[in-house]
C-alpha cells in the first residue's frame, strides 16, 4: 500500500470513528455505485448520510468543503441518484439522504476532524 492511500485509510477511519461517536450506524464503506464511489454510507434514524470524505494537509487554511468541486459534487449526485433507484425507489419508508463532508487534518498534536452536514444538496 502506498503511502498516501494509507494515510487516506487513517483518514476515513478517523472520519468513521467520528461519526459512529455521533450515533450514526456504518452501513458501507467504499461503496461502489456505477463507477463512482461513496466513501461512507451512514445512517442515524431515518437519515442516510453519503459522506464525502477529504484528507487535509496539516497547513490547510481552507475547510474541507471547499475541496469538494462541481465535478465532484456531480459525481456524488450522479452516485445517490442510482443507489436510490437500487434500494429505496418504492420503499414507503425509504431514508431521508444527506450529503456530508468530513475533513480529516493529521499534525504533531493529533487528529482533527471538522464535520460538514449538509453540504450540498443534489
Amino acid at each position: 500500500m502506498t503511502g498516501e492511500r494509507a494515510r487516506g485509510d487513517r483518514a476515513e477511519r478517523a472520519a468513521e470513528d467520528h461519526l459512529v461517536a455521533l450515533g450514526y450506524r456504518v452501513l458501507e464503506r467504499n461503496l461502489h455505485v456505477g463507477r463512482d464511489e461513496i466513501d461512507l454510507l451512514v445512517q442515524r434514524g431515518d437519515l442516510v448520510a453519503i459522506v464525502e470524505v477529504r484528507l487535509r494537509g496539516a497547513t490547510a487554511f481552507e475547510g474541507p468543503l471547499a475541496s469538494v468541486d462541481a465535478k465532484k459534487r456531480a459525481r456524488l449526485v450522479r452516485a445517490a441518484e442510482r443507489l436510490w433507484r437500487e434500494r429505496w425507489k418504492n420503499d414507503p419508508n425509504a431514508p431521508r439522504l444527506r450529503f456530508d463532508v468530513v475533513g480529516v487534518r493529521f499534525d504533531e498534536r493529533g487528529t482533527h476532524v471538522e464535520h460538514v452536514t449538509g453540504a450540498f444538496t443534489g
